[in-house]
């Protein structure tokens, strides 16, 4: 009879913890994000003025066009490469310092700043360790400024005013650098010139 009993306790307390682990807690977790931080819970999805969804301020885009401020590169295409099998992934692309493929990557992004006379920052030359990274430097989107403006033919201070008002600071003022969302800054420049 004791051995009766303790099974039943151990199926008791197993039922007891997995009901506790697995739905009550994830329901709790669920609710006070949803209550507390409602953006960030949800994705930090970002919307246009018609209230589409353009993408999240997690997770960087890339951007080709001159018109627009460009991304740091990915090893993983910002998994939006077709002929990628990456899709939905983040990560570095592991490649060493001296891998002929990663120097041929490198050289090739130095030559196209240069050729569009963009100074090369370390992060518009370099991937993140994730490969997502939504951010560039204050000096890679300044660098950027007199292509856009030519390309736009508007005036560069009224570009150089737009990355001022998105610069998102260090975290809790002293972790990290100073950046600019690219999605954020290129959304802020269609508004005030909107794509033609």
């Amino acid at each position: 009879m004791s051995q009766l009993r303790q099974i039943n306790k151990a199926v008791r307390s197993t039922l007891t913890l997995w009901l506790l682990t697995a739905f009550i807690y994830p329901l709790f977790m669920l609710v006070c994000g949803q209550i507390a931080l409602p953006f960030q819970a949800n994705g930090s999805l970002i919307t246009n003025n018609l209230g589409t969804v353009v993408g999240s301020a997690l997770i960087g885009q890339p951007f080709t066009s001159d018109r627009y401020f460009w991304s740091r590169p990915s090893a993983i295409d910002y998994s939006t490469n077709p002929d990628v099998v990456t899709t939905g992934t983040s990560g570095a692309s592991n490649l060493a310092p001296s891998n002929p493929q990663l120097l041929k990557r490198i050289q090739g992004e130095v030559t196209r700043l240069k050729q569009s006379n963009i100074q090369p920052t370390s992060d518009l030359v370099y991937t993140s360790g994730s490969g997502l990274d939504p951010h560039i430097s204050v000096a890679a989107a300044q660098g950027q400024v007199q292509r856009i403006a030519t390309a736009r033919r508007i005036e560069s201070n009224q570009i150089q005013t737009l990355i001022n008002q998105n610069i998102d600071g260090r975290f809790l003022g002293i972790f990290g650098e100073p950046g600019v969302n690219v999605l954020k800054l290129n959304m802020a420049l269609d508004a005030l010139q909107p794509n033609k």
